[in-house]
């Protein structure tokens, strides 16, 4: 029979077994996870290469993600809760011409057409929406519902209320500056007849509605961007402004007692100035010679 110094020597040796078996386990544990770390750390420097060595490092990633820049903003105005706005989509923001004119065509029932050159230099945005909204036919078989005091015939609102509009608004462009209390007697006025400016509802948020100014106007606080110029049909704005007034419903004795009915409006293509002469390359003028007749006379 085995003594009890023997068993204490084999379950020693037991035990030193098992702690060795569980030393060898964790090394080669470590092992692994010192090989998987390794190998994945091997992987995000291959993949960093990949990427600079392709320039990814050489320009910033917003570059790539970020568009051409807005040259117009668009307020969205909620139609369904307003009778006298109409649901037209916006203009682009972004393809918006910014120099030349655009022709703008007004036929009404009064006599021959209006023409007006919209000044995209000056108002660009205002020129992009009349020809998103013409495109539409916004304003076709519309009435220009007032002649308001300041000398001027106020139209394109479907509506006919002075409320109406699109369904969006943008901000003022090329309002005249302030001018003194006392103005020079001779200065020219602010809003020349033949002027077509914007009158937003409230000052600043412009929508549809214009002004085509058939006498000169100044004021000490002058409120609608100037958008373009009449090139022709004046006389035409001239007769209307003439016209009898009646009351519009509000009290306001501002309304045309006849009718007067934009039958359509139309904007054409953009028309750039053309570009000044480059002298640079001129070359210098000969001074003249004498002719041989009058050098035999001399």
């Amino acid at each position: 029979m085995a003594s009890s110094k023997d068993r204490q020597r084999k379950l020693a040796r037991a035990k030193l077994d098992r702690q060795m078996a569980r030393r060898a386990a964790g090394l080669r544990r470590r092992r692994r996870i010192q090989a998987g770390v390794g190998a994945a750390a091997a992987l995000v420097l291959i993949v960093v290469g990949s990427f600079w060595a392709l320039g990814g490092f050489d320009r910033d990633p917003g570059e790539e993600q970020a568009g051409p820049p807005q040259v117009c903003t668009w307020t969205p105005q909620n139609a369904a809760n307003n009778p006298s706005l109409k649901e037209v989509g916006t203009p682009s923001a972004t393809d918006v011409p910014t120099t030349g004119t655009r022709p703008m065509t007004v036929t009404t029932n009064q006599g021959a057409p209006i023409t007006v050159d919209l000044d995209l230099t000056n108002a660009p945005c205002a020129g992009a929406s009349f020809a998103h909204l013409a495109g539409q036919g916004f304003f076709d078989n519309t009435t220009c519902h007032e002649i308001t005091d300041e000398g001027a015939l106020l139209c394109g609102d479907h509506s006919g209320t002075g409320a109406g509009g699109p369904s969006y608004t943008f901000f003022n462009e090329n309002v005249p500056p302030l001018v003194s209390e006392s103005p020079a007697p001779d200065a020219p006025p602010l809003y020349p007849a033949g002027t077509v400016a914007l009158m937003g509802t409230p000052p600043g948020a412009n929508g549809s509605q214009f002004l085509i100014f058939f006498q000169d106007y100044t004021t000490a606080e002058p409120m609608y961007p100037i958008v373009g110029r009449v090139t022709s049909g004046q006389d035409v704005v001239d007769t209307i402004g003439k016209m009898e007034t009646v009351d519009n419903g509000l009290g306001a004795k501002v309304k045309p007692a006849t009718d007067v009915l934009i039958q359509s409006l139309t904007v054409g293509e953009v028309t750039t100035a053309p570009p000044a002469p480059d002298l640079t390359d001129t070359p210098p003028a000969t001074p003249p010679t004498a002719s041989p007749s009058a050098a035999g006379q001399s």
